[in-house]
């Protein structure tokens, strides 16, 4: 096994960008889709790249892996959007080692999503580690931490509340609705796009606002008579989506296509029109604001939203860092046993050698030398030698990286470290 420990030669990285300082236009030209990170895993396997994580929501867009230099990560990235590395720079973040560590603990347990204790990340962490698998990018180190995010989130999600209630751009929409809409429940609502974003959508519009006049278009029919059937819900044919837009109250778009599917020319209704895109890159033209009677709001404004129930959640964060920190221990813990394990190794391969040829030396000089009961106890001297150091090598206030030379020295140890 490679020593996947945080080292001189081969660091761990994140780059990425999120909604902080890249807005959904911007955010919109790094998205990819699954397509383009399968393409992504190929070339960076091509590469040289052993261990590498890509996640991309309308929220970020991240890669986590190993890399000489991070500006390795940052052109995969780029010849796979279509966003140049200029306009990355601008708006990127680069975590190395420990940090990237603590981002990808704070991403994946909701603590550093746009919506406070949004745990669908969670999920998209857990398909992001199955594509690096598939692609055989999932390295010991890269499923061991993976799985450390995974434990801290749960342990979150059960012993705090930072994700009570809802915790979704989902969510924040239909209370965004609820609230700037009169008699929602009355109102004729399309739901254009049933993916993930759009299902989770649909279940709060008929949870929150008790309305049964909700009508689902998708381009492939099934897919939302598959939704529909789940809420017995009317179902229309994509051609007839500029009728229905005319038709309608509330016109929510999750589509995830990677131009507008939504423009000015496709509305033709003379009463009001609340749009609400919750798509990256965003799929409702600019230009549908030229209309008197239309009203657009982006995810990016939803987000924003602040309410009681937000306001809760923050008193939970302290709490959740905790878990966070306790978890990231241990898997620093792991790690730094990672380091050292090749050496300990070699090192009792050195002991053992040294017993064996001062064993054969005595068994020759000695007569009545008793070979058994020398190997059992110079088994038991190596045992407690290679633990003596592996507890030292251990200790906090022990310089590691200086102790593994000074062992490797002292010893004449060849570490291998490879399979």
């Amino acid at each position: 096994m490679k020593n996947y420990h945080i080292s001189k030669h081969s660091s761990f990285y994140t780059i990425g960008l999120n909604y902080e300082k890249a807005d959904a236009v911007v955010r919109g030209k790094f998205s990819l889709d699954e397509k383009a990170m399968n393409t992504l895993l190929v070339e960076a396997a091509e590469e040289g790249i052993d261990g590498l994580l890509v996640t991309s929501t309308c929220n970020r867009t991240e890669l986590h892996g190993f890399a000489k230099h991070p500006f390795q990560l940052i052109k995969l990235l780029c010849d796979n959007a279509s966003g140049t590395v200029e306009e990355f720079q601008e708006v990127a973040y680069v975590y190395k080692n420990n940090d990237a560590i603590s981002h990808l603990f704070k991403v994946g347990t909701g603590l550093d999503s746009q919506i406070l204790g949004d745990f669908e990340i969670i999920s998209q962490l857990k398909q992001s580690f199955v594509r690096s698998k598939k692609h055989n990018l999932a390295n010991p180190f890269i499923e061991r931490l993976c799985n450390a995010v995974i434990q801290a989130s749960k342990r979150i999600k059960n012993e705090t509340e930072i994700s009570s209630g809802a915790t979704s751009v989902a969510f924040a929409s239909v209370q965004y609705i609820i609230k700037n809409v009169p008699n929602i429940s009355e109102k004729n609502i399309l739901l254009f796009g049933t993916g993930k974003i759009g299902r989770n959508t649909c279940e709060n519009l008929i949870k929150h606002t008790q309305n049964s006049h909700i009508t689902l278009i998708n381009r492939t029919k099934d897919k939302a008579e598959k939704v529909a059937g789940k809420f017995n819900l009317v179902v229309k044919d994509y051609g007839d989506l500029q009728a229905e837009i005319r038709n309608t109250d509330v016109l929510i778009v999750a589509t995830g296509a990677a131009q507008p599917t939504i423009s000015k020319e496709l509305i033709y209704t003379k009463k009001p029109l609340l749009i609400l895109d919750l798509s990256i890159p965003k799929n409702v033209a600019d230009n549908v604001e030229e209309l008197d009677n239309v009203s657009l709001i982006h995810l990016d404004h939803l987000s924003q939203m602040t309410d009681e129930t937000l306001e809760k959640r923050k008193q939970f964060i302290p709490q959740a860092e905790a878990i966070n920190d306790e978890i990231k221990t241990e898997f620093i813990k792991w790690l730094e046993t990672r380091k050292f394990a090749p050496v300990i190794k070699a090192l009792k391969q050195k002991l053992n050698t040294i017993k064996e040829e001062e064993l054969d030396f005595h068994s020759k000089k000695a007569a009545n030398f008793n070979l058994e009961e020398a190997d059992i106890i110079t088994d038991r001297i190596i045992q407690k030698i290679t633990k003596q150091f592996a507890n030292h090598l251990k200790d906090e206030n022990t310089d590691a990286n200086n102790s593994l030379d000074l062992i490797q020295k002292v010893f004449q140890l060849e570490v291998n470290t490879t399979k």
